[in-house]
């Protein structure tokens, strides 16, 4: 009886090449094989080839020059952008006029009402306290400017967010087609989205309200198509069976079953608003925003903080009034005859104040913080940013980050060669999604060269990845500790809420005021600014892995270390690869802000471009920004595998 021997040296390696990530990774080794030395011996310099650079600056220049000499004369300018332009420049003068003519007592009265409409006394008092603040600051008729600007930017976005939602949520073939749209549009710096309406509406408010309106339209967009595919078809197919047309179900089914995805769609609007609103400053949007800008460009960090304080309070109230709507959508509300009578006093007061000549806020009324704050900063100046014994002070601690991180992370990544860098971003968002990620990530990081900006970009990317690894290390260890402990989440709720609502704009001013100038204040509040979605993100990670695991581990004897590093972390996968990518997307916004107090690089040419009217440095790296946010966004977001069918 003969016996049958399988041979075993030939099942190793296809068990390994089955591995999919190995398969992967050895035909990517094969092309390389082939391409790297057919790319040495085309070109030996290992920076991006002159040959594959294409100079832009030429037709920008000339596209620029055509727009500005044609902006008061041609039919376009005249009869669709001059419409548009002016139409804005009315909405927010009447907002501001309106705001202005109820006086300081009239708008406080208002905010605090509705706050109470919507959310209990509690926060009315709050947001009458965050509007007297602004006013004791000597920042009420900025503050004003700002909430204009906001009011009709929002009321914009909403209308072209929903539009665009409704469109998205009733059509397949339109989600698909704006899903890619919204994704980069997600994934964009705000200070790219000011270039191109700078370039067709010039430095003012309308390039300000318009550029705010593309950057805080998409989560509306997104949120109501999600609201809308979201709702209980049990509910639907009963409005239908009652004989209900399209329009019908829309309006008495789809839209109300949505409401909490609309209203979370306002709160993430508003808030994205306020954010593009103050960074707006740089192109003349006025405001709060301006305050800071011009603060921080004469290194005034207590003029900086007394408008930045006002912003951060405005976050607050804005996201707290919006929130609460939305959790107490459907609850108890006061009775209209409360509701009347409310309205009745505002009214009121505001004829009062008018009558009294009392709508400004009183000057006597003024605490001027700027000169015991620029004390203290120069205080810090003299005492610690060095020579503290041991620990040495912050500008040694920003120098010795420049010089021991982001000088060898930017020389390591400019030495190497241009192909080479393709190849690692290959891989990585080949890795961990499909051959479309990686081609996408590959093009916009080839489109970087193309223009011309590889090296500043290399230089950026640095920024970025020293910042996110910090973020990573702090958000991960901070995550966990929450997840596992119920009073330190508690305590550090109310710290990330704050830190989140914050525009980014004001992160600048306490890393200005600690480190200086240069690109480690840049990076240091990348950091601050992404670290509170790193920690949510992970911290709601952790807590929803699936409790029977953790008590099948615990039933086996596991430690407490154990349960960590073999259950929860590989079970919470998903939500920490989110997190590395929200890490990543929230930090080179900031990175790229960085420009503004020294960070260089491509944020440097943005902030260049637009101060100097330079719009083709500007517009290039612009689209820099944008392909390197795109490749990033690429190397860090998992993509999902369709099954194939039969399986």
């Amino acid at each position: 009886m003969a016996t049958v021997t399988a041979p075993a040296p030939r099942t190793a390696l296809p068990g390994i090449l089955r591995h999919r990530a190995v398969a992967k990774l050895l035909l990517l080794a094969l092309a390389a094989a082939v391409l790297v030395p057919l790319s040495g011996a085309r070109w030996a310099d290992g920076s991006w080839p002159h040959a594959l650079t294409v100079d832009l600056s030429g037709p920008l220049s000339r596209a620029s020059d055509w727009i500005i000499d044609n902006r008061d004369s041609h039919p376009l300018f005249l009869y669709f952008f001059g419409y548009v332009s002016n139409a804005v420049v009315l909405s927010v003068r009447a907002v501001y006029l309106l705001l202005l003519g109820a006086g300081w007592a009239g708008v406080t009265a208002f905010g605090a009402l509705v706050a109470w409409r919507v959310a209990g006394v509690r926060l009315a008092l709050g947001t009458a306290a965050a509007f007297l603040v602004c006013g004791l600051l000597g920042m009420w008729v900025p503050t004003m400017q700002t909430l204009a600007l906001m009011v009709a930017a929002v009321l914009a976005s909403v209308a072209v967010g929903a539009l665009l939602g409704l469109a998205a949520g009733l059509s397949d073939r339109m989600d698909r087609a704006l899903r890619p749209v919204l994704d980069t549009m997600q994934v964009m710096p705000a200070f790219a989205y000011l270039l191109p309406v700078v370039l067709v509406f010039g430095i003012g408010v309308p390039a300000a309200v318009l550029a705010t309106v593309v950057y805080a339209a998409p989560p509306m967009a997104r949120l109501t198509s999600l609201g809308l595919r979201g709702a209980d078809q049990g509910v639907l197919e009963a409005v239908e069976s009652l004989g209900a047309t399209g329009r019908q179900r829309l309006l008495t089914a789809r839209i109300p079953l949505a409401r909490r995805e609309l209203l979370l769609g306002l709160n993430q609007t508003i808030m994205m608003a306020l954010s593009m609103a103050v960074i707006a400053s740089v192109i003349g949007a006025g405001g709060l925003g301006d305050r800071v800008y011009q603060a921080l460009a004469s290194v005034d960090v207590g003029a900086a903080l007394a408008a930045g304080i006002p912003i951060v309070l405005l976050a607050v109230v804005l996201d707290r009034v919006t929130g609460a709507a939305g959790e107490n959508l459907g609850s108890a509300q006061p009775r209209r005859g409360q509701w009347a009578y409310a309205l009745a006093a505002i009214v009121a007061v505001a004829l009062i104040g008018r009558m009294v000549g009392r709508l400004d806020w009183p000057g006597a009324w003024t605490v001027h913080i700027a000169e015991p704050v620029n004390r203290a900063v120069d205080w810090m100046t003299a005492h610690l940013y060095s020579g503290v014994p041991y620990v040495g002070g912050t500008a040694d601690w920003a120098g010795h980050f420049t010089t021991w991180v982001l000088d060898p992370l930017r020389d390591g990544l400019q030495w190497l060669p241009w192909w080479s860098v393709l190849l690692v971003v290959a891989a990585l968002a080949w890795l961990i999604g499909t051959w479309r990620t990686a081609l996408t990530a590959v093009l916009a990081m080839a489109a970087i060269g193309v223009l011309g900006v590889w090296e500043p970009s290399l230089d950026t990317l640095s920024q970025v990845l020293a910042a996110v690894a910090v973020t990573l290390v702090l958000g991960f260890a901070t995550g966990i500790a929450a997840a596992r402990s119920d009073r330190f989440e508690r305590a550090l709720r109310p710290v990330l809420d704050v830190f989140q609502t914050m525009p980014q704009f004001v992160y600048l001013i306490p890393v200005v005021a600690l480190f200086g100038v240069g690109r480690a204040p840049a990076v240091a509040a990348a950091i601050v600014y992404a670290l509170p979605a790193v920690v949510r993100i992970t911290t709601q990670g952790l807590r929803q892995v699936d409790p029977a695991a953790m008590e099948a581990a615990r039933s086996l004897g596991a430690t407490s270390g154990q349960q960590l590093w073999q259950v929860q972390l590989p079970l919470a996968r998903r939500s920490l690869l989110l997190a590395v990518n929200q890490g990543v997307v929230l930090v080179l916004a900031v990175v790229i802000i960085g420009g503004l107090v020294g960070g260089g690089a491509l944020g440097y040419d943005a902030v260049f471009g637009l101060a100097q009217g330079d719009l083709a440095t500007g517009l290039v790296a612009g689209a820099a920004i944008v392909c390197l946010g795109l490749m990033l966004d690429r190397v860090t977001q998992p993509t999902e595998r369709r099954p194939k069918k039969g399986a």
